[in-house]
This record gives C-alpha cells, sequence and structure tokens, in this order.
C-alpha cells in the first residue's frame, strides 16, 4: 500500500512572512512592545496580590511546582 502514496510537502514561509506583515500592521505604528510587557507585569502583579494565608500557600506551591512564574520582588532600596 505504501508504493501508491505520493509524497505531498508544502512551504509555508512566505504564507508566514505575509501572516506575520499583517500582524504588525494590525498593531499599527503605536504599538510599544515594551509598554505592553510593563502593563502585563503590573496586572500579573495585581492579580496575586493581596492573597489570604491560604491563597498565598497555593501560589507558592504552584510556583514552586513549575505551574505559575515567580513574582519579581521589588528593590528594597
Amino acid at each position: 500500500m505504501s508504493a501508491n502514496l505520493v509524497p505531498f510537502e508544502i512551504d509555508l514561509t512566505a504564507e508566514e512572512v505575509r501572516r506575520r506583515a499583517e500582524v504588525m500592521a494590525a498593531l499599527g505604528p503605536d504599538w510599544d512592545p515594551a509598554e505592553v510587557l510593563r502593563g502585563e507585569q503590573e496586572a500579573y502583579a495585581l492579580l496575586y496580590s493581596g492573597l489570604d494565608a491560604e491563597q498565598q500557600r497555593t501560589y507558592d506551591d504552584l510556583v514552586a511546582a513549575g505551574v505559575l512564574p515567580g513574582r519579581e520582588q521589588p528593590d528594597a532600596g
């Protein structure tokens, strides 16, 4: 049965380049990746702020297990 198989290959390089160009065009000229990253970090910090003791233990267990990334500690001075 394998004698009847015909190899099929397709190069999606050009399509991937076009897709990436469309994404960048959709983001627009005012897109600032550094600002987006800062906003994500602020949102993450807010999401895990104010945890009670049990929630904090669960969070710490998930960080230790590699399920969640750890929070960066602010500089003490």
